[in-house]
């Protein structure tokens, strides 16, 4: 199978596509404007053909991000997964390396696999110390209109980061199928959104800062137990049963002197996790051309 192929470097100190193969199932776009012109960054975007992954589909591609550049890969709307057929998979597997000083942003719409649909995704990221990823990976529950709700038979991504000298900086798998304690949707039960956002690097520090703090504050918030003076006794309080919250969110870090950031999220919309990563990435628009999923 060949893989496809993207290399960003700076060339005349401006971060530039040198190079760009792909082949079916999937193909890249470069617009040749994708933000302002004062912005140093490379936009490109992944589609599939006929609109969706189809069963037993295998997409692989080899991202190289060079010393200094910058390049954002996206996605023009969500990744959607049709019906297995049998017992076809579909897989998507992408090796990245980012140079020193380098940016690379990972920010795709979410994955949204249909009823018994089976999907997997691999994404290695090798790193130096001197190098940033913001990575975006998420899935929905499928197809409301349909009243599809986590409805597939299987969906498995794992993220693997990887600083110089294949030493493992960050590992994360999440694996979602029906089992012998019940169903996705029975354990999901009101949610229909999972996401997790990583944040590394020099680049993205000030980001990886503001982002702990708002989610301390956003969950603080809801978590909050009425007060006495908002008409609850202390004996009624003590039973008190919080509402479920219709959106969650948690902070940790990871690597050397915390150097990275991870957030997890779990929604029952998914306008809300739109709205959040808006509000939370919308700083990124001085340093990418275009502020992440406006």
């Amino acid at each position: 199978m060949e893989r496809g192929k993207l290399v960003v470097e700076r060339v005349e100190g401006r971060s530039t596509l040198t190079r760009c193969f792909s082949k079916y199932p999937f193909k890249f776009i470069v617009p040749n404007k994708a933000g302002s012109s004062k912005a140093d960054a490379v936009w490109i975007y992944t589609i599939t053909y006929g609109g969706g992954v189809v069963s037993g589909d295998s997409m692989a591609c080899d991202v190289t991000v060079g010393d200094g550049a910058t390049a954002v890969l996206t996605t023009q709307s969500s990744t959607k997964v049709y019906k297995s057929v049998g017992s076809k998979c579909s897989q998507q597997k992408m090796e990245a390396s980012i140079g020193k000083g380098a940016l690379l942003v990972v920010i795709p719409d979410p994955v949204t696999c249909f009823s018994t649909a089976k999907y997997s995704q691999i994404q290695n990221f090798k790193v130096v110390p001197e190098s940033s990823l913001l990575l975006v990976d998420w899935i929905t529950s499928g197809r409301h209109e349909r009243g599809e709700k986590w409805a597939f038979s299987h969906y498995k991504s794992t993220n693997h980061i990887l600083l110089q000298g294949n030493e493992t900086l960050f590992l994360d798998t999440t694996s979602l199928e029906h089992g012998r304690h019940g169903g996705i949707s029975e354990r999901l039960q009101d949610y229909q959104v999972i996401a997790m956002i990583v944040l590394l690097g020099p680049k993205l520090k000030l980001i990886q800062s503001q982002i702990q703090e708002d989610v301390k504050k956003l969950m603080s918030q809801q978590l909050r137990l009425p007060s006495v003076s908002a008409g609850c006794s202390s004996e009624s309080g003590s039973s008190y049963r919080l509402p479920k919250p219709s959106f969650l969110a948690s902070c940790s870090t990871f690597g050397p002197k915390g150097a990275g950031v991870v957030i997890r999220v779990a929604s029952m919309t998914t306008e809300s996790v739109y709205n959040f990563l808006q509000d939370q990435l919308a700083s990124l628009e001085a340093l990418l051309g275009a502020a992440p999923y406006l």
